[in-house]
């Protein structure tokens, strides 16, 4: 079921990429749009073409997540893939997922590498930090063995698991417990990449396995990064033990912590083990109802968002072929909501961005044409309007388009100067957003924890980190609306003085990048600025901690901004650009045309016929660029320009 949803929104992604492409290949043969255009249309199809849609699994252990996954996944093998045991058998956060050119492998990333300040991201850049073992895909058995691998742990000294950055806690509430000798157990690796060509994931899907809470709280990049990120959340508790205190500890810090709704849903497994063939079915249900009722109202969902399954009688099930089973088991319902939850959300955040450029590339290629078809038509009116007349009204006429020509000129000294204002204002606005500012706040942040006497000292650097990224943010919003309402009055200027077929230009918000730096900021003070954290944690250990996560995902945050700004400034910049090289030229043709009519008036029909010519040419582009237009609406699901937008589906 999941499957065949998941190839109806790979085929609909690639009914978009086919649309766009083909719109990208007649822009280029026809000489339309710009350099600019051509470069947004090549990302939206790279972002089509590598679209990931990450479903993460949650949970305490021995809730059944391993064989869970086992069985929406993997029951065409005709076994388990994942190691699904008692006890703890995934001890590291692992990514599942396959691209073209992969080769079938598990990279595994040593638990020592938390010593470093790199993040999992930044590592993932360097494949020497890795080890790599090959995987056999030609069994069952082969991937068993090999997948097992990441339940690796080994046994480390209380001092080197701190230092780790794992919780110690003598009554294993709160922390690993550690045994009579005083050492714990830890896993061997801090995260594993699993590449699998699996059909889903080969069209893009990312499974993401967590460990229980101990693992997660110890590695923050997961809650700060890999968690929001998913498209979906499934966390999964177990009929008999319900919601115990680390599920609950486990739910509020990480999987609601967001407070998102959409992606989220609830597997309450292992209900096998209510059917003890000494009740009747009603009182199945009955027992089943309840436990649903009780831990939505310990989580405070309505009933609605949890599913009560069997994992491992619904992988008996589809192994089996047992379709009474697999219906007992409520398998497919699980599946059916998780269809439902992640590829429409991921649908409609695909949609919105592919829409919103290519319209705007669209709009602007129509303006072009726009204003090479009117030049056009004014040109043939001017050289019929010819026909018949004598020499003295062909030589006003030169004298009429080159004093167009000398106004224009004047008007391009203004947008000389503007240029060069735009030009400061961009560098005002990179001063704020850049690279370089963040990494010199980042400096200055670390100096002052590592400085800091007191735990006061510790958070009063921390918090500052967040306020410096809020005013800087705050600063680029500024500068944006001095670009902003400088360009909407030089696209007046050319609009009215020069009859330039200019819209609006577009805008542009900081608010995305002000959300996620509050939402870091939740994180923070959440993992980081509590009272015990501070005081217990070594100013060193937390100094590296707050760095390899929270900074790295702040960075992240500004890279993203930068080129987003970019992109926008280039984007706005284009449109004007382009129609002042377009009227220029249209200028020089009519001065050219004029200058060959005076010089022999034989040539005027020639000419007329050219221009009616060139029209026609005109008018089947304009037409073409509708059809290619409605073309990528229509496989976007949406109405063609000219008809009113429905509300995009929830």
């Amino acid at each position: 079921m999941l499957a065949e949803h998941f190839s109806a929104y790979t085929q609909w992604r690639g009914e978009v990429a086919s649309g766009i492409t083909d719109l990208r290949k007649w822009l280029q043969q026809n000489e339309v749009g710009d350099a600019q255009s051509d470069l947004r249309l090549q990302y939206l199809l790279d972002r089509l073409r590598e679209d990931k849609l990450i479903v993460a699994f949650v949970a305490e252990f021995s809730r059944g997540k391993s064989e869970l996954i086992n069985a929406v996944f993997f029951a065409g093998y005709g076994n388990r893939i994942l190691p699904s045991s008692a006890g703890r058998t995934t001890m590291c956060p692992t990514e599942l997922q396959w691209e073209d050119g992969d080769t079938p492998c598990i990279r595994l990333l040593p638990i020592d590498s938390r010593r470093s300040n790199a993040s999992i991201s930044e590592l993932k850049r360097f494949p020497d930090e890795w080890r790599v073992r090959p995987l056999d895909t030609s069994s069952a058995e082969s991937l068993q063995a090999a997948l097992a691998q990441v339940g690796e742990t080994r046994i480390a000294s209380r001092e080197e698991a701190e230092a780790l950055g794992f919780p110690i806690d003598e009554s294993g509430e709160k922390g690993i417990r550690p045994d009579t000798g005083g050492t714990v157990e830890i896993p061997a690796w801090r995260h594993a990449v699993i590449q699998f060509p699996h059909p889903l994931l080969e069209q893009g899907l990312v499974i993401l396995d967590t460990p229980g809470l101990n693992a997660i709280g110890a590695e923050p990049e997961l809650t700060l990064n890999l968690l929001p990120n998913a498209h979906a959340v499934l966390f999964i508790l177990a009929a008999d033990t319900g919601v115990t205190q680390s599920d609950l500890a486990v739910w509020r810090e990480h999987v609601n912590a967001g407070r998102r709704q959409r992606g989220r849903l609830i597997a309450l497994n292992k209900i096998d083990g209510l059917w003890d063939g000494l009740r009747s079915e009603a009182d199945i249900e009955r027992e089943i109802a309840g436990q649903v009722a009780s831990v939505a109202a310990t989580l405070d969902v309505a009933p609605e968002q949890i599913y009560p399954v069997s994992a491992q009688k619904g992988l008996v099930a589809k192994v089996n072929n047992d379709d009474d089973l697999l219906t007992r088991s409520r398998l497919p319902e699980l599946e059916y909501a998780l269809s439902t939850e992640l590829l429409p959300t991921k649908r409609d955040i695909v949609r919105d961005n592919t829409y919103g450029e290519v319209q705007d590339i669209i709009a602007r290629c129509r303006e072009l044409l726009g204003a090479r078809l009117s030049g056009l038509r004014e040109q043939l009116t001017e050289l019929t309007d010819l026909r018949g007349k004598n020499q003295n009204v062909i030589e006003y006429m030169m004298r009429k388009v080159r004093s167009e020509k000398d106004e224009f000129e004047q008007g391009l000294q203004k947008y000389y100067a503007v240029r060069s204002v735009f030009t400061n204002l961009s560098n005002n606005l990179f001063g704020h957003l850049g690279l370089d500012a963040l990494r010199d706040e980042t400096r200055r942040t670390r100096e002052a924890m590592l400085d800091a006497a007191f735990s006061r000292g510790l958070r009063g650097a921390m918090k500052g980190f967040f306020q410096h990224l809020r005013n800087n943010l705050k600063k680029s919003t500024d500068e944006i609306a001095e670009i902003s309402k400088m360009l909407d009055a030089m696209y007046k200027r050319f609009t009215v003085e020069h009859g330039l077929k200019l819209a609006a230009p577009s805008s542009f918000s900081t608010l995305r990048y002000e959300k996620e730096i509050e939402r870091l900021e939740d994180a923070f003070n959440s993992q980081f600025d509590t009272v015990l954290n501070i005081v217990t944690t070594e100013k060193h250990t937390l100094t590296q901690k707050f760095f390899e996560t929270v900074a790295v995902q702040a960075r992240r945050t500004f890279e993203i901004a930068n080129r987003d700004a970019e992109q926008w400034l280039r984007a706005v910049m284009a449109p004007l650009e382009t129609q002042v090289r377009e009227y220029q030229l249209q200028l020089k043709r009519r001065l050219e045309s004029v200058k060959r009519i005076h010089q022999a008036t034989d040539t005027l029909e020639n000419r007329v016929n050219e221009l009616q010519q060139a029209e026609t040419q005109l008018v089947r582009q304009l037409a073409e660029l509708q059809a290619l237009s409605e073309r990528v609406e229509h496989a976007l699901d949406l109405p063609p320009i000219g008809e009113p937008a429905q509300p995009l589906a929830a």
